[in-house]
């Protein structure tokens, strides 16, 4: 293996290296993650604002969008959740005998491995059920549409578009495959840079042939996307697992009836730990199609005005979610050495760290949302009609911005420790339902922003029992101190919000009213959580000062 933050692996802390290296570590991953996954959401919007001015919002964006349903199931579920929480704690565990075994784990180590094992029997699978799933996907294309919205105003449109992102469901899969391992190896580089590739590829794409195929031309920019994600990932991961001689067990096994000794290599990685997992994923994903079937309904451009909406003001959620993502594998390996303290300080401070960056966050969108969409969207085909409807649905979405980030955050350590729970997807189960009832009764009165406001009370609701769960299951954090944590960031955020809302309203130009929100929000959010004594808002201050002592 190669070390070095140039060759995408950060230097691993060492065994025994105390809290201090480990903090090291998870502070640089941390930023070179977040820097990509910023880098990701910037091409997003710039893919968004692309998609905007030339297709605008109107029935054919529509169209487009309820195709895009299935790349957005097939990211939650073989990439962000299902596969990493699968997978990560799978590799862990391996990685854990591996060093106990003292397996140099590369293709020319005859003793055996517990990594390559888990790769020759895991991955052939993996490919045969994607291929086969993006087959049927495909196949089933005019139900899908049919079932996602009933009342599109064309779903022949709908149809190809959706033909055309069926092959996202074998891509992702494969990269969600690769970003899982490689995370588990502590090589973050390749795995946070799959966005940036995937949205040049639906930009370019798209640019180039958007006069012939029109909104088809993004849909095949989503198949392309999906493509670049595999091949970004791709040198890595031949570099960090031991590939061939993994396919080389997966060869011999094939010519033998029988594999001794293989199959206790699994770890795991069996129907039962995947089938709860898989299922939360879905469940969680089923928010937009209840979203886009209670939009279906409205006035055509609902479905866009939705659309844009969440992309923004989910931005703040995708960075603290960095944070998590990149402490996986940490806590996983607390909880397969047994550490049980380690990784409920670990989650503790996770879930105050990703409330900061998810309310500040809340509080800018809430305070310039017309201004941010007017400066992101509105030009050629979209209308200030169309800023208009979207600015509203977007300060809606903002209120869920922290249960959607904590659900996110708490569902990783749920399942670190390699064990079949069900309690997410009956967590889960409840927010679906508060969305979907909630939803068809807002949908009357309030339209689209009725239909955020739904999924904001479901994901908050949802966020709230999995608090309390985790701390009985799986890792014994303690509710009460997060929640007086959580709340003291809730109070600050509506200072900066109220404060930015203002300075944002007192201009008439869009995009000095962002940039002084920008400077105002941030700034009284500071204030009021060192002010209230967050712990993580008052270390980062601190630390942030010693740095500017200890610098000439």
């Amino acid at each position: 293996m190669s070390g070095g933050e140039a060759g995408g692996v950060l230097e691993r802390p060492a065994p025994g290296g105390g809290a201090d290296t480990s903090s090291r570590f998870v502070a640089r991953a941390a930023t070179l993650t977040a820097a990509l996954a910023a880098g990701g959401a910037l091409f997003g919007l710039l893919r968004d604002q692309m998609i905007a001015r030339l297709f605008g919002a109107d029935g054919a964006t529509d169209a487009f969008l309820v195709s895009w349903t299935l790349p957005e199931f097939a990211s939650t579920l073989l990439i962000e959740e299902a596969m990493a929480l699968v997978l990560v704690p799978a590799f862990s565990v391996a990685l854990a005998r591996r060093a106990a075994a003292g397996s140099g784990g590369t293709d020319e180590d005859p003793g055996p491995d517990p990594v390559r094992r888990l790769l020759a029997d895991s991955l052939p699978r993996v490919l045969l059920g994607l291929a086969v799933a993006a087959a049927l996907a495909a196949l089933a294309a005019p139900l899908l549409v049919r079932l996602l919205a009933p009342g599109l105003a064309d779903p022949a449109l709908a149809v190809d578009c959706t033909r055309l992102t069926a092959v996202t469901v074998l891509t992702f899969g494969i990269a969600g495959y690769f970003s899982a391992a490689l995370r588990a190896h502590r090589s973050y580089l390749a795995p946070a840079a799959i966005y940036i590739g995937y949205n040049i590829g639906i930009i370019a794409t798209a640019l180039a042939l958007h006069a012939r195929f029109g909104v088809r031309a993004a849909a095949l920019g989503v198949a392309v996307g999906g493509a670049l994600m595999v091949l970004l990932q791709l040198p890595f991961f031949l570099r960090e697992l031991p590939v061939r001689g993994a396919w080389a067990d997966w060869r011999a096994r094939r010519r033998t009836a029988a594999a001794p000794g293989g199959r206790p290599y699994v770890l795991g990685v069996t129907v039962a730990l995947v089938a709860p997992i898989a299922l939360f994923a879905i469940s969680r994903q089923a928010q937009v199609l209840v979203e886009r079937f209670l939009a279906s309904s409205l006035t055509p451009g609902a479905i866009s005005h939705l659309n844009y909406a969440q992309k923004v003001s989910q931005i703040p959620m995708v960075l603290a979610l960095m944070i998590p993502t990149v402490t996986l594998p940490l806590v996983a390996r607390a909880m397969a050495e047994g550490d049980t303290q380690g990784a409920r300080r670990r989650v503790e401070r996770d879930l105050l760290l990703v409330g900061i960056v998810a309310v500040l966050g809340a509080a800018y969108v809430m305070a310039c949302a017309p201004q941010l969409v007017q400066l992101l969207f509105q030009r050629g085909a979209f209308t200030a009609e169309a800023t208009a409807a979207t600015a509203e649905v977007m300060r809606v979405y903002a209120l869920g911005l922290l249960g959607h980030t904590l659900v996110g955050a708490l569902i990783r350590p749920f399942f670190s420790a390699a064990r079949p729970t069900w309690f997410p997807l009956a967590a889960m189960g409840v927010g679906l339902a508060i969305t979907v009832v909630a939803g068809a009764v807002a949908v009357r009165y309030w339209g689209a922003a009725g239909i955020a406001a739904a999924n904001a009370a479901g994901i908050t609701a949802t966020a709230l029992l999995l608090m309390r769960g985790l701390a009985g299951r799986v890792v014994p954090i303690d509710p009460a101190t997060v929640m007086a944590g959580l709340g003291r960031l809730l109070l600050s955020g509506l200072a900066a919000g109220a404060a930015g809302w203002a300075v944002a309203d007192a201009t008439g130009s869009p995009l000095l009213s962002a940039a002084l929100a920008a400077l105002a929000v941030p700034a009284v959010f500071t204030a009021g959580a060192w002010a209230l004594r967050v712990p993580e808002a008052v270390a980062l201050l601190s630390a942030a000062q010693r740095k500017l002592k200890a610098t000439p």
